[in-house]
């Protein structure tokens, strides 16, 4: 989260990349996809420093951004990000009534478990509220699993549980979840709409 060059690896011998300096940077490039489907209060799961939730900020877009380092909340607060220092399975404000969940960056692996995380973002939208969710590249298929974070240097943090999905499989995860699918982005990033359409 320093900028620093860093991969997560997973139980596996899996190298995943991750992209700090991104994260640390102002929302741009393919983030607009993501951006320009939050039209009403949306809140942000792993939020990390915040370049989402800032940059809907900027758009006139009320967020919230949720993350449970305290690092991550520190940058958010630097950048005037809205932010809480949260598990993103405890109780947040606004359950059943936002319009968005956001979901990048990797963060369908949190948890370890894509189906129990895509229902709790379910919980947390008004029926026929979206999920903006970033699915990996090609080819990876699922994978679910222990990771850490490993620099360069050759530091390494703790295991924590850990979940990977491409586009098709995201799909068939969603289904499981009740969810509908909805528009596809496939580039140098990839990108899945859900919707939120009753209870189960």
């Amino acid at each position: 989260m320093a900028g620093r060059p860093a991969q997560l690896v997973g139980d596996d011998g899996r190298i995943l990349p991750v992209a700090p300096r991104r994260w640390l940077a102002p929302a741009a490039d393919e983030d607009g996809w993501l951006l320009d489907r939050c039209t009403g209060p949306t809140v942000d799961l792993g939020c990390g420093p915040g370049r989402l939730v800032a940059g809907l900020a900027g758009r006139g877009v009320p967020a919230l951004g949720v993350d449970c380092s305290p690092l991550a909340v520190r940058q958010c607060h630097s950048r005037g990000a809205a932010v809480l220092h949260r598990d993103v399975f405890a109780t947040l404000p606004g359950e059943g009534r936002w319009h968005h969940v956001l979901l990048a960056d990797g963060n369908i692996g949190i948890g370890g478990d894509p189906v129990r995380l895509l229902r709790r973002c379910a919980a947390l939208l008004r029926c026929g509220g979206t999920m903006l969710v970033e699915a990996e590249h090609p080819g990876a298929g699922l994978w679910r699993g222990a990771a850490r974070l490993q620099e360069a240097a050759g530091a390494a943090g703790p295991w924590f549980p850990w979940a990977v999905a491409e586009l098709p499989a995201l799909a068939a995860l969603a289904t499981l979840a009740g969810l509908r699918t909805g528009e596809r982005y496939h580039a140098d990033r990839c990108f899945l709409e859900l919707r939120y359409v009753s209870g189960w």
